[in-house]
């Protein structure tokens, strides 16, 4: 008999934390009991797991008392307080908020990636941002083969990365205009309704925002190397699902566009689209409620001797997300050495 497990899910009302049940059920994860868990303002309400109605309980200090693992998807400040307190309580935690990515004791997992880095993990795992997920995923196969020294890209991040507020903002600013009325302004700092924003979290000393700074430092811990170099540009587009890059690298060594599109053909969690003669390409909407990376217009960088270039696009709610998790942890379950905790502040 299959082992089942006690799992917790905290933000299960959220975007990603819905979709972090339907992975669940969908990919036929062991539950043994599951506990929905959120904030006060979500107390009281329900959510459906496969027919199953699960009362949502406000989140506390005993919440993760004989949990197994719990998935978090309720932002920085609750991974804050409650990772540590769940860790703690022997229950593995896998945080998909920026709090613990770059802490040394916590892995930064993508399970095509660097599975074996679990084995230091000390009763936290870190899910990468979304952007870094789908970028590595198609990156990994040619890093593999050829080294990789330079990545420049650019995201075109849809409005869900923000979650339902985000989805809301853009369709209701979009009926505005369509209606001939005044778009009002709360999520973002500029309508984001027929337009691009070059701006995702907050801006640094450096000129950079923290998004496109946790697309450098995440890729350096991931590949777990210190020379490769990255510099990023993250614009919100009004799009509501779906993350897109215009990705360019430098390789240590020359590799063909068809070599390279040979490797990403093979590649698991991958899927290559690259006709162009016949505009096959992917798209965002190609992506939605897919777990796949798409890649597509492998093709020469013309300004670099040993350069390429490709398109990437990916379901950020999913794999850039609810996936990712729910593979780590079906990682975990696969060795017995891994359930365990040693948490210590």
């Amino acid at each position: 008999m299959t082992k089942k497990y006690n799992v917790g899910v905290l933000g299960a009302t959220g975007a990603v934390g819905q979709q972090i049940l339907t992975c669940l059920g969908e990919r036929i994860f062991p539950i043994d009991s599951l506990k929905v868990l959120a904030s006060e303002r979500s107390v009281g309400k329900t959510v459906d797991f496969y027919g199953d109605l699960l009362k949502v309980e406000k989140v506390g200090p005993d919440s993760f008392n004989g949990l197994d693992l719990a998935i978090f998807s309720a932002g920085s400040e609750a991974s804050s307080e409650y990772a540590p307190i769940a860790a703690k309580a022997g229950c593995i935690v896998i945080d998909n908020s920026s709090k613990w990515r770059m802490d040394s004791r916590v892995p930064l997992i993508i399970p095509e990636i660097n599975p074996g880095a679990m084995k230091k993990h000390k009763g936290i795992i870190a899910n990468p941002n979304c952007s870094t997920i789908q970028m590595l995923v198609a990156l990994k196969p040619i890093y593999d083969a050829v080294g990789i020294k330079r990545i420049v890209v650019s995201t075109y991040q849809s409005v869900s990365g923000s979650g339902y507020k985000g989805v809301k903002e853009l369709a209701n600013q979009s009926t505005s205009l369509l209606t001939g009325q005044e778009a009002k302004i709360s999520v973002y700092p500029h309508r984001i309704a027929f337009n691009c924003l070059p701006h995702i979290d907050s801006f640094l000393d450096n000129g950079y925002t923290k998004e496109e700074m946790k697309m450098v430092n995440e890729t350096i811990k991931i590949f777990d190397d210190k020379n490769i170099k990255v510099t990023a540009t993250c614009v919100r587009i009004p799009l509501f699902y779906g993350h897109s890059e215009a990705v360019w690298i430098e390789t240590g060594r020359h590799i063909s566009p068809e070599a390279a599109r040979e490797l990403l053909n093979r590649a698991p969690g991958i899927v290559v689209i690259d006709d162009p003669e016949i505009n096959r390409y992917p798209m965002a909407s190609d992506c939605i409620n897919l777990d796949e990376v798409m890649v597509g217009r492998i093709r020469a960088d013309l300004s670099c001797e040993n350069g390429l270039a490709m398109w990437v696009v990916a379901d950020n709610i999913r794999k850039g997300a609810a996936t990712n998790a729910v593979q780590i942890a079906e990682l975990l379950i696969k060795d017995s050495k891994l359930m365990k905790t040693d948490w210590s502040d």
